[in-house]
């Protein structure tokens, strides 16, 4: 149910692939501990790159958020969805190829990088896709007239689908929102690069480096299932948007491969959990599904009390088809 490492997993993976807002960040300010973890994790050997499905910032400009916030980051460290997407668009049509733009800076870059022509005008000729991604300042005639563009055969590249994007005044329509409607009217799905997609991560991969990559992040239906579907392990943390609730209602394809409170688990080895009967045991928890009801008893640490949970919450998903009701439980250190 989860993976087991005797070893801290600093010491098994030679890149660790971080999401950015809930794993590095919240609200525009580092968690506490994680510049200082990464510090850690350069000067072990292991590769470092943060992976952002937002495709409207430059690598450049994602860099220098992340410096002022304390971490040591460079634009060759970040890996954006707008490169992901310029990737997919160069390997299909080649350099040279003039790309219909419906989005911001970070794809006019991450195109021009790989030998592509961003065309930002809808009538211009010679064009051989459309690629799309978050930007504020996209007009509503450029959307309708891009949208009958995708419906009479125009290829069409998506940056994410993310549904929501955080902003300061809260959680905002993403570039998901944009993609939906496009997709309504024209009857066509896109060739989508960010999580849950496996093109950012191949991507990330193929330009940091590494031969053991691990993601590591807070959202099941991104971080954790774009793993899945690169193949890949990772590590939930728990300092973003998903809480018990999520995780024990976690289907198979978003179930992490490791779970720690924050992104102190990486420099942590993970013991197996013991499963007895309906049951989960490890580090002096014992936690079981009893009509449904998750209920945990005995003491330990913290991190062992998140895996007894998400395993015996798991069989309880995969035996009865529904989620167990843990009203009755109290999150350590919550």
């Amino acid at each position: 149910m989860l993976g087991q490492s005797d070893v801290a997993l600093h010491e098994v993976y030679d890149l660790a692939m971080f999401d950015l807002d809930g794993v590095v960040y919240v609200s525009g300010k580092a968690i506490d501990g994680v510049p200082e973890r990464l510090d850690r994790l350069v000067a072990a050997g292991v590769h470092i790159a943060f992976v952002t499905n937002n495709a409207s910032r430059t690598a450049a400009k994602v860099a220098d958020n992340l410096v002022k916030l304390g971490v040591h980051a460079s634009a060759a460290d970040i890996v954006t969805s707008a490169q992901a997407a310029a990737r997919v668009l160069q390997e299909r049509f080649g350099e040279g190829a003039r790309i219909l733009l419906l989005g911001g800076a970070g794809l006019v870059g991450a195109l021009g990088d790989l030998g592509l022509v961003p065309v930002r005008d809808l009538e211009a000729p010679g064009l051989s896709a459309i690629v799309s991604g978050y930007g504020p300042d996209v007009m509503w005639k450029d959307v309708m007239r891009a949208a009958v563009l995708i419906r009479d055969g125009l290829p069409w590249v998506a940056s994410n689908t993310d549904m929501t994007i955080p902003t300061a005044y809260g959680l905002a329509p993403g570039h998901g929102v944009l993609v939906k409607t496009l997709a309504d009217f024209s009857g066509v799905w896109p060739t989508v690069a960010g999580k849950p997609e496996r093109p950012l991560l191949d991507e990330t991969i193929r330009r940091v480096g590494g031969e053991r990559p691990l993601m590591v992040g807070d959202r099941l239906d991104t971080d954790i299932e774009g793993a899945h579907n690169a193949g890949i392990d990772s590590l939930l943390v728990m300092t973003g948007v998903t809480g018990l609730a999520e995780l024990v209602s976690a289907t198979p394809e978003v179930r992490p491969t490791y779970i720690s409170p924050t992104t102190e688990g990486i420099f942590e080895p993970h013991p197996v959990v013991t499963t007895v009967g309906s049951g989960a045991e490890l580090g002096g928890w014992v936690a079981r599904a009893t009509d449904a009801r998750l209920e945990v008893e005995g003491d330990g640490s913290p991190n062992d009390w998140w895996r007894v949970v998400a395993v015996a919450a798991w069989q309880h998903l995969d035996a009865s088809g529904t989620p167990a009701d843990t009203s009755a439980l109290t999150v350590p250190g919550a």
